[in-house]
């Protein structure tokens, strides 16, 4: 049997916490601390496991601040290069599981207005990146070159643009360990199949940031990840 099920990585060390996908429950972005709102054009400065409203109170998960185009804050602290991103800085894990050892293709992510996946989402610029950097800290030159983007920038998420995807890594295997032969960034990684790698689970690490375009709540907002398997 096959499921798709959202980890949130804590700001403390420890394990992801399993995030309720339902109508309402997610992830929401603040200023200084819960609750507190985003500047308008401004990014956010914490993010928390919340209800629909992010009025709920949950767990702090750690925070990837957009900093420039190819550049991210994590918890407040100086700017590193996105491929320089752990994977663990990621406030958010998808995983794809199955009752079979399987591989996985087209895998996709989108930001949405919650209720029609063709329509971005409402008063809000999203930035996605994938991070894939199975190391322990944040070591320059350690991303690994098998991804589903070819660059290290920011995918924008923007109202007023037309609906579009973030391709995401083929087959990358438990905690995204799996990359291939030719990857120059191989240390800790335990397989190197490529898109052909078998696993009963694959793992993906996403960095989110998010700028309010106007001022106000902005619940019309939504996270939607799709892939296929062999």
């Amino acid at each position: 049997m096959a499921a798709i099920t959202f980890y949130g990585n804590t700001e403390s060390a420890g394990a992801a916490n399993l995030i309720s996908h339902g109508a309402g429950s997610g992830v929401g972005f603040y200023g200084a601390g819960f609750g507190i709102s985003v500047a308008v054009g401004q990014k956010q400065d914490a993010t928390f496991v919340t209800n629909s409203a992010g009025t709920d109170e949950g767990i702090k998960l750690r925070n990837t601040k957009y900093a420039s185009v190819s550049g991210v804050s994590h918890n407040g602290n100086t700017e590193i290069d996105n491929e320089d991103m752990p994977n663990y800085y990621a406030p958010l894990n998808v995983r794809f599981s199955h009752s079979e050892a399987v591989r996985v293709q087209n895998c996709k992510l989108r930001i949405f207005d919650r209720n029609d996946i063709a329509k971005q989402a409402s008063g809000v610029s999203t930035y996605v990146y994938e991070v894939r950097h199975p190391h322990t800290e944040a070591v320059s030159g350690s991303a690994l070159t098998n991804r589903g983007e070819s660059n290290h920038a920011w995918k924008e998420y923007d109202p007023a643009d037309s609906m579009v995807d973030t391709t995401f890594t083929n087959s990358p295997g438990v905690s995204g360990f799996n990359s291939v032969v030719s990857d120059a960034a191989l240390t800790g990684v335990v397989t190197t199949d490529g898109a052909a790698h078998t696993s009963l689970s694959h793992d993906w690490y996403v960095a989110l940031s998010a700028s309010p375009d106007s001022i106000g709540s902005k619940t019309d907002y939504g996270l939607y990840f799709t892939c296929e398997y062999l």
